[in-house]
């Protein structure tokens, strides 16, 4: 017992030392009282502190509305705070679990918003860089989830601006396609080229690019000695655009079209 005894007092010394200057856990929040800590941070630009805030609610709260709206939140704060890859996860984890929420309009706006944002330079730098080396990948995620939203939730106050962005979306989708066709043109790559620009009759039927895409499909199939192919894109330009004065050389030849959009 002689020797237990101061064996035991060290260890309550230690115990007590470890605990000085250590502030006292806070008494527990109920969720509400987090999520609006959580809001306040949000509130102030603070994004990473909002994020670990909300985070923390969902982990003491994995269930209700507040756990539910923290999801979403996560996802606006990330997008702030310039994290498109975590904002674009904890967007899609709120869709796939709560596709009936009153803010899932909400949702797939904010997908499209990310989206549209972070491919940003795809339209901001568009004419500084060759676009047949990307893939706009983000363009084409965010014209999707934007005609989402309008297809689903037509009458949602997201959906006017949605179809906005989308107008856009469609000229610059159908804008990279005519350009890739012009690089496979310019190196000889004529069915790739045609290929190409059959994808803008295709998919942006509803664009004034159909025109040059049907310039360069006729001048491609040309090329490759494929004379029934150009000359039905030759009478599907002549009978749509009766008036056109687009040829081959200034379609192949003039870069700044592109560069104007």
């Amino acid at each position: 017992m002689t020797r237990i005894l101061p064996a035991l007092v060290a260890g309550l010394l230690l115990a007590g030392c470890s605990t000085i200057g250590k502030p006292e856990e806070p008494k527990t929040a109920s969720a509400e009282e987090m999520y609006r800590e959580a809001q306040q941070e949000l509130s102030e630009g603070n994004y990473a502190s909002a994020v670990k805030r909300f985070e923390a609610l969902s982990a003491r709260y994995p269930y209700g509305r507040y756990a539910q709206q923290a999801e979403l939140e996560i996802a606006y704060a990330n997008y702030k705070d310039q994290e498109p890859t975590l904002a674009l996860a904890a967007v899609d984890r709120f869709i796939k679990q709560y596709p009936a929420h009153p803010s899932v309009d909400y949702a797939y706006y904010l997908k499209g918003l990310i989206n549209f944002l972070e491919d940003r330079t795809l339209f901001a730098a568009i004419s500084r860089q060759d676009l047949s080396e990307r893939d706009p990948r983000a363009a084409r995620e965010s014209f999707e989830a934007f005609r989402d939203l309008i297809t689903r939730f037509p009458n949602s106050r997201y959906a006017e601006d949605a179809r906005d962005r989308l107008a856009f979306l469609v000229t610059a989708l159908a804008d990279h396609e005519l350009h890739v066709a012009r690089y496979y043109y310019k190196r000889g790559a004529y069915l790739a080229a045609a290929n190409r620009a059959k994808v803008v009759l295709e998919n942006y039927s509803h664009t004034d690019r159909v025109e040059r895409a049907l310039v360069m499909m006729s001048a491609a199939y040309d090329k490759l000695g494929m004379n029934e192919l150009r000359d039905d894109s030759r009478r599907v330009l002549e009978k749509n655009y009766p008036n056109s004065k687009l040829t081959a050389e200034i379609v192949f030849a003039d870069e700044s079209w592109w560069k104007l959009w």
